[in-house]
């Protein structure tokens, strides 16, 4: 949150009539930000913003008046976030099942140009993210994390960590001067 000072930004066609101004923008864009505050704060001009990189992290956002004899406006937010954070059973998308024609073609059937005809970048990002995430959810499947270990990755089996151990053991044997290069290498 702060006072950007950029009052020739029109939030809503996220356009601007200044060079900064523009280049501020374009800051906003390249790092996917919202500006979340709506009502204008000084003479009209919308100044003292509020960016966040999350939807609806942000809520009730409010204007508390002015703060003694100055033309600021006080700015009331709160930051939403879960009360208590549940336990989650992990799941991660399952590719080997994955249907990439039927994605392929989900996304091929949309027409791209109309769809994001005359919108600004954050706009185009969040109709292009919305229309992906869809396809994701009909064409690729989610399975739960196997086993006592969710944090190792679901790709990495029993097989695998059987080799990356050997491994292992073969370097530090190298590194300790008790295994030959050659035999390092052969293991590696």
């Amino acid at each position: 949150m702060g006072d950007f000072n950029h009052p020739d930004i029109c939030w809503r066609g996220n356009t601007a009539g200044h060079k900064q101004s523009r280049k501020f923008l374009e800051c906003v864009d390249d790092n996917f930000l919202l500006q979340v505050t709506e009502k204008p704060m000084r003479r009209g001009a919308m100044l003292d913003l509020i960016l966040t990189n999350k939807e609806g992290l942000i809520g009730d956002v409010k204007l508390k008046g002015s703060l003694g004899c100055s033309d600021h406006e006080m700015v009331e937010f709160k930051i939403l976030r879960a009360a208590r954070r549940a336990h989650s059973k992990l799941t991660t998308l399952d590719f080997g099942r994955a249907d990439f024609g039927l994605f392929r073609d989900l996304l091929g059937r949309i027409p791209w140009d109309r769809a994001l005809e005359g919108r600004g970048a954050q706009d185009s990002w969040l109709i292009f993210k919305g229309h992906l995430l869809q396809a994701q959810e009909q064409c690729i499947p989610t399975k739960r994390k196997s086993g006592k270990n969710t944090k190792r990755s679901a790709w990495m089996n029993k097989e695998l960590l059987g080799k990356v151990k050997c491994k292992k053991e073969a370097y530090r044997g190298w590194k300790q001067g008790q295994v030959a290069w050659e035999e390092y290498r052969e293991t590696v």
